[in-house]
């Protein structure tokens, strides 16, 4: 009998093992738009035709308020640390989280890792097996396949909204969604939802997650709530907690960060609030694969030790956030262009189905790679969200004013040369000529 030789064997099978091979299957759109995107950036004197992105939700108007030295590295800086955070962090952690007129936050009950997307993986791993189930609600983070069930295994069941509740969150769709998987067997763990939401921006009001919180008990499962964008609300709506209008607030596991309130995201700080003791110790023995070092948690130490400062840099990004807001609004008017209102985040959910090329999400992908190739802007599509229906795209306005204003522009353009070549083709009289150039 011939032998197989070590070469031959490895050369018939993958080197990587299958959890592997799906992670790198599943990277998020995205991710990988967003360094298309910057690795050639625009720039009006020595890149005029470089690429916008209006993709990545990156909250880039705060930057100057992070003033003041560097803060001088200590010896202490160097050592080892806490696993899940150092005692100092998670105090002042602790009373920013804590909400007006709740009982306070117990720092032993945070454990901070690096990033809001380590803090998803963490908490998924914790309640799930693979091939357990999470119900979330769309249109959703589009991070949430990876995020969630990247290393746990875990599926995500979607809860598309009802038809009258456009793209807001409908509790009535996530009840059904549960009702449905516990009819077919399958095993669910939780409700996942980002609050304030993203794509859309939508502030939750406070009835609405106290019925959520509901179902969920009714149901027998858990609640994880993104709430990365709790200190980026600049609407009428004021944000709400969902732990604070659950009846169990045990169940609920709430993930935030300092990537958007603090326009921090390369400071891969996130930090995961439970008081369920199951839940925090297996979150503590998983902070060992995503700390964040001891010289980063010092400096954001410092960042949170004075509260009116603390309030003051939040007012300032909720102003700045919603004239950011108004810009970009008032850029998609110009050009026709509907979205649906948003009253947080930093991002737009501007519709263009009336652009589409062909029906479906193969005419919304169409579109995509249109943008991209003509204008070089990129902006996301719905798909990548798990947008209900087709057409809409996630547009971000939180960087300088001028290239929102540029990237827009081109878009817009774009937009109104295939219209009117649409209208020239359904009517040979017609003569309207360019759009007028908003600069």
């Amino acid at each position: 009998m011939k032998s197989t030789s070590p070469v031959s064997r490895q050369a018939a099978t993958s080197q990587v093992s299958r959890q592997a091979a799906r992670l790198v299957a599943g990277s998020p759109a995205i991710a990988e738009a967003h360094f298309r995107a910057e690795a050639l950036p625009y720039h009006p004197r020595l890149r005029p035709d470089g690429w916008l992105n209006l993709g990545t939700a990156e909250n880039r108007l705060v930057q100057d308020l992070h003033t003041g030295p560097p803060r001088p590295l200590t010896a202490r800086d160097t050592r080892y640390a806490p696993l899940h955070g150092t005692p100092e962090l998670r105090a002042h952690l602790a009373r920013h989280l804590t909400a007006p007129g709740e009982r306070p936050v117990d720092p032993e009950d945070l454990v901070v890792v690096a990033g809001a997307t380590a803090a998803l993986d963490v908490v998924a791993t914790a309640l799930c097996d693979p091939g357990d189930a999470i119900v979330v609600p769309t249109p959703c983070y589009g991070a949430f396949d990876t995020d969630l069930g990247g290393r746990s295994g875990a599926r995500l069941l979607l809860a598309p909204p009802d038809d009258e509740d456009g793209h807001g969150l409908s509790v009535r769709a996530v009840d059904r969604t549960l009702a449905e998987a516990r009819r077919d067997g399958v095993d669910v763990r939780a409700v996942a939802l980002a609050s304030p939401a993203n794509p859309t921006g939508e502030v939750h009001p406070p009835a609405q997650l106290r019925e959520l919180a509901e179902v969920a008990a009714h149901h027998g499962v858990d609640v994880v709530a993104d709430e990365i964008y709790a200190g980026s609300v600049f609407g009428p709506r004021p944000f709400t907690g969902l732990r604070t209008v659950a009846a169990d607030p045990a169940r609920v596991h709430t993930v935030w960060g300092f990537a958007k309130d603090f326009g921090l995201p390369g400071f891969k700080a996130g930090v995961l609030h439970t008081t369920d003791p199951e839940i925090r110790a297996a979150a503590r023995a998983l902070a060992y694969f995503a700390p964040v070092s001891t010289h980063t948690q010092a400096h954001l130490t410092t960042l949170l030790a004075d509260p009116a400062r603390v309030h003051a840099f939040l007012a300032e990004n909720s102003r700045r956030l919603g004239a950011s807001y108004a810009r970009a609004a008032a850029l998609l008017d110009a050009f026709g262009i509907p979205y649906a209102p948003a009253q947080a985040g930093c991002s737009i959910w501007a519709d263009l189905g009336a652009h589409l090329p062909r029906p479906g999400f193969a005419g919304e992908r169409a579109l995509w790679r249109e943008i991209l190739d003509r204008t070089h802007v990129s902006i996301l599509p719905g798909e990548a969200f798990h947008a209900p229906r087709p057409g809409w795209f996630r547009v971000c306005h939180s960087l300088d004013a001028a290239l929102v204003e540029e990237a827009l522009t081109r878009l817009g353009r774009l937009l109104t040369g295939k219209a009117e070549k649409g209208a020239r083709r359904d009517d040979p009289r017609h003569t309207t000529g360019p759009a007028r150039p908003l600069v």
